[in-house]
């Protein structure tokens, strides 16, 4: 049967249970283990669809049309393990199953609980990803210890190392050992009350893994062992790194995590193979050549919010060799003061996607810079869109052009509401999502990245190009290089009389990963160099 590997976060939020559940399951697959990764999150919300990027940060897509927590993002980009509807459940969804199942009668006159209804439907949850051919289900539960939302996820994953077996399941909590400077010394008492907030609950540790910002000796080590009832050398260290997100799973070896859980849990695993990765290492620590990039965001002030975009650009950067300067610039602001004044000194400009109208007339201002000046553009989703918009006013000639989303009385509706969205009213889960398969113009920018005329990439929107308006496209200049299957969907545009300016009606970024990077990104960052280089500052 599939092992169960459980991590938990105590002390303080945002520790980077992500980051290290996506790196334990890198590790193990490097050791010939089949591992499949889930995340359980304690919010009411059905998926985070409908959540602001400020509270949640980006909405993560996967294949099959899920909306889930962007930690879903890491566990893609660091393993190979295929993630699905199963891979992130919410407190939403499962009070949602429960009941539904109530309202059905399945349960039978019972009155329905937190225990056992609620906390079975967890444990159903959790056993989703398990299967004969998995050796382990690495499953994050969101949220602190001592939160209130954790409780019933906490009180499932104690329970089911009853039902499962004890030597099938590891238990991993990620905390906090703070350096407070006027003490001049760690502080391991968070970590001891973390601990024993688990251990009221009913679940003891196996591993401690600490987040600290300076090397635990020793006698730090020995302290939290003796008062968290683990060994010394299931104390982790996991310090700060500065550098690169991707040093974590180093980290980890070399402490010895990966081997201590292979033998905890009496795993078949082979040797560790990281030739791939330190090489990626060694291509972030030593670049030949520098870029800078602008991303010209609404939400350009929260990183969470770009997270993917971010990551994809980075990844296009070790694909070529180049540190990669991002310009996080806000897209009121190149409304405010100028696209001159902001992108000037940029050597390539990406304009994500989002939703609402605030900050839209800036992202159309850094198109318009973009396009008049030879600027290597990549446009996503509603970056594609306010391509669109400002190539026919300043090109088409069609004044006030816009999407109906932003202008619902626009003279021109080059963007338009797809057709099956005109009936839906309810908001979560009902955008265009997921993979869609599309078709690209032979011997366009896309097709020569890709390397081939057909594709599938993940979407998530409701309003599309226009296609009254195709034609007068086609006779302004520009191009139509990628549409769905039967032609009656516009998935991306170019304008092949400037040196790299596509835009994309779906996400590339959720399919980039640190050792391949998207061929899309790549041609971009691969354009922005040559622009750098023509300019005379090639090297790093």
């Amino acid at each position: 049967m599939s092992k169960h590997i459980f991590v938990t976060g105590g002390v303080v939020s945002s520790l980077g249970k992500g980051l290290t559940s996506a790196s334990i399951g890198m590790l193990l697959e490097q050791r010939g283990l089949r591992v499949r990764m889930q995340k359980l999150d304690p919010y009411i919300n059905v998926d985070p669809g409908t959540m602001s990027p400020y509270q949640h940060g980006e909405v993560y897509v996967l294949d099959d049309g899920s909306e889930t927590d962007l930690d879903l993002g890491h566990y893609e980009r660091f393993t190979n393990s295929p993630l699905d509807c199963h891979s992130n459940y919410t407190t939403g969804q499962i009070y949602q199953s429960v009941i539904e199942k109530e309202r059905r009668g399945e349960f039978l006159g019972q009155t329905v609980q937190v225990i056992p209804h609620v906390t079975n439907e967890i444990k159903d949850a959790i056993l989703q990803p398990a299967a004969p051919d998995v050796d382990v289900v690495i499953t994050e539960i969101g949220g602190t210890v001592g939160d209130i939302e954790s409780q019933p996820f906490l009180e499932a994953i104690r329970q089911f190392s009853l039902d499962v077996g004890k030597e099938n399941c590891l238990y991993i909590h990620l905390t906090l050992v703070p350096y407070l400077k006027a003490a001049a010394e760690l502080k391991t008492k968070p970590t001891q009350h973390s601990v024993g907030q688990l251990r009221q609950i009913g679940i003891q540790p196996d591993i401690l893994v600490c987040r600290t910002e300076r090397s635990l000796s020793h006698d730090n080590r020995a302290k939290i062992a003796l008062f968290c009832n683990v060994p010394v050398e299931a104390v982790i260290e996991e310090k700060d790194k500065s550098f690169s997100v991707y040093e974590v799973p180093m980290s980890l070896v070399e402490h010895g995590t990966d081997e201590l859980i292979v033998r905890k849990l009496g795993l078949n695993a082979g040797p560790l193979n990281l030739d791939r990765w330190q090489d990626l290492l060694h291509r972030l620590r030593n670049p030949e050549h520098e870029v800078r990039i602008a991303v010209v965001g609404k939400y350009a002030e929260h990183r969470d919010a770009y997270k993917s975009i971010y990551e994809a650009i980075d990844h296009a950067g070790v694909h070529h060799r180049a540190r990669v300067h991002i310009d996080r610039i806000h897209s009121e602001a190149v409304g405010d003061e100028g696209a001159e004044s902001m992108l000037a000194k940029v050597d390539g400009i990406l304009v994500p996607g989002g939703f609402g109208e605030r900050g839209i007339e800036g992202k159309v201002d850094a198109v318009h810079f973009a396009r008049t000046r030879g600027i290597p553009f990549l446009g996503i989703c509603l970056g594609m869109q306010c391509a669109v918009a400002e190539f026919a006013r300043n090109v088409l000639g069609l004044e006030n052009a816009n999407s109906h989303e932003f202008d619902a009385d626009t003279p021109h509706p080059v963007i338009c509401l797809l057709d099956e969205q005109k009936q839906i009213t309810d908001k979560g889960g009902t955008m265009r999502l997921g993979a869609q398969p599309a078709k690209l113009a032979p011997g366009s920018k896309a097709a020569a990245c890709y390397g081939t005329e057909e594709i599938s990439e993940r979407h998530r929107h409701r309003y599309e190009f226009n296609n009254k308006y195709r034609q007068k496209f086609v006779d302004g200049g520009m191009t139509f290089s990628g549409t769905s299957p039967d032609g009656s969907l516009v998935e991306a545009v170019e304008v092949p009389d400037h040196p790299w300016f596509v835009g994309v009606q779906y996400h590339p970024e959720f399919k980039s990963q640190p050792t391949r990077a998207h061929p899309l990104f790549a041609g971009f960052i691969g354009a922005a160099l040559q622009r750098r280089s023509a300019r005379g500052k090639s090297t790093v």
